[in-house]
């Protein structure tokens, strides 16, 4: 039977490749009418791009995105506080991409297109409800812009891959509420910008309250010579601070933000000129939920941000959205498209995402940007007077232990999807 995935986001996408690698039938099912290269730049980490070549994909990230090389950390002022190698020049098997979201999500929709069918992927379909027999699940859909019903469909199993404001989640929590607002908002945007740095760094500068991050994601210049640079503007407001909580994409509006980055010109990067320079700036409120105790019901399950929702801190939410999509697949191979199949994709994922939403909500490694913040607001002459580089390290490898990409271990690891064996061949006597 066909497995049924709501969502056509980056998770619902890659799960579909790799249920069709192991010859599953699956359908997409997306609730906007038409899928459009929509958002800003994203970093995919080496655990995810594994698994993303391994549907050989490798050379068509390559031809829509960075390779990052290192990433840096910087105080308010510009001085470097810490940065590591990333990718294949940190030692890992398989490079970091710095990639525009929407042209990834696009080569994954345009992968399925061309491998399971463009009748693979229904479009204007959002889930209403679904019912569960012994040998399956069936699905109803509506038209959202409509209301009308879209038809039902049936299947072995149902996944959720609709996103932070998943129609399943909502019906299997209903008194879950909104995503859960910290008072922090981004404001984000892509500058037409020289290079900075080593032209493949991902740069973080300031502290909890008031952040700066970029990076390029075009690794050839335009006519001009620039590059597309990806930046997030972070402002932590005060609680009782009255904000748009429940607009989660809308139009920046310059005033509310620059004047906090306007003297931010390091020798290396003007960061109020990025800023300024950008055509489009949009505003979301960072937000994540809390992780719940159980993703699965029968024949249903939770992936990626549906599952477990969590702050852009890492560059871990569409790495972590491709483990899933690969772990259920090899959790379907392994025992079929039955529950079986989602409690062990559970079991494995739930315990590994929990640790990392409420790490994100500590800062993750970004925590070494606040430490020197308050031990030395005015500055510094050498970083290490102010944190030892024994605390750097640690705090950088406790990061990568629960996200899940230590180098030595990352490398030893063997593929998440088993690979099928060659057909064997006869020779004639």
């Amino acid at each position: 039977m066909t497995v049924l995935i709501a969502g056509g986001g980056i998770g619902g996408l890659t799960l579909a490749l790799s249920l069709h690698q192991i010859g599953v039938d699956c359908r997409v099912f997306e609730s906007v009418p038409a899928l459009k290269p929509l958002g800003v730049g994203i970093n995919v980490l080496p655990h995810a791009v594994r698994e993303l070549i391994e549907l050989g994909l490798l050379d068509r990230l390559d031809s829509i995105g960075v390779r990052t090389k290192e990433l840096a950390f910087f105080s308010k002022h510009g001085k470097p506080i810490w940065s590591e190698p990333r990718g294949i020049e940190a030692g890992y098997k398989w490079p970091q991409f710095s990639v525009h979201r929407g042209m990834l999500q696009q080569i994954l929709l345009d992968t399925v297109i061309a491998r399971l069918g463009a009748d693979a992927i229904l479009t204007s379909h959002h889930i209403k409800d679904w019912r569960e027999s012994d040998g399956g699940v069936s699905a109803d859909f509506i038209d959202k812009a409509t209301g009308k019903a879209a038809g039902s469909y049936d299947g072995a199993l149902l996944i959720a891959a609709d996103g932070i404001h998943s129609a399943i989640r909502e019906k299997l929590y209903p008194r879950e509420g909104a995503p859960l607002w910290n008072g922090r908002i981004l404001w984000r945007g892509i500058t037409l910008a020289d290079k900075f740095l080593t032209g493949r760094t991902m740069i973080m500068a300031g502290h909890e309250i008031l952040k700066f991050v970029c990076y390029p994601i075009s690794k050839d210049p335009d006519a001009n010579g620039k590059y597309q640079i990806n930046w997030v503007a972070e402002r932590h407001l005060p609680p009782t601070y009255q904000w748009r909580r429940e607009d989660y994409n809308r139009a920046g509006n310059l005033a509310e933000f620059l004047p906090h980055f306007e003297q931010w010109d390091f020798d290396w990067l003007d960061v109020a000129g990025l800023i300024r320079d950008c055509p489009h700036v949009y505003e979301y409120p960072l937000v994540d939920r809390d992780p719940v105790d159980r993703w699965s019901f029968g024949r249903v399950t939770l992936t990626g941000d549906a599952a477990h929702p969590m702050y852009p801190i890492g560059s871990n939410g569409a790495s972590q959205a491709i483990l899933d999509a690969r772990t259920l697949t090899r959790e379907i191979l392994a025992h079929g498209e039955v529950p079986a199949a989602l409690g062990a994709y559970e079991a494995e994922r739930r315990p590994a995402t929990t640790e990392l939403v409420k790490l994100n909500r500590r800062n993750g490694p970004e925590q070494v940007m606040q430490i020197v913040e308050e031990r030395a607001p005015d500055g510094f002459e050498v970083v290490t007077d102010v944190l030892s580089q024994q605390e750097l390290e640690d705090i950088a490898a406790n990061y990568k232990r629960v996200a899940g990409f230590q180098v030595e271990d990352l490398n030893a690891k063997p593929p998440i999807v088993p690979t099928p064996p060659a057909p064997v061949m006869s020779i004639a006597g």
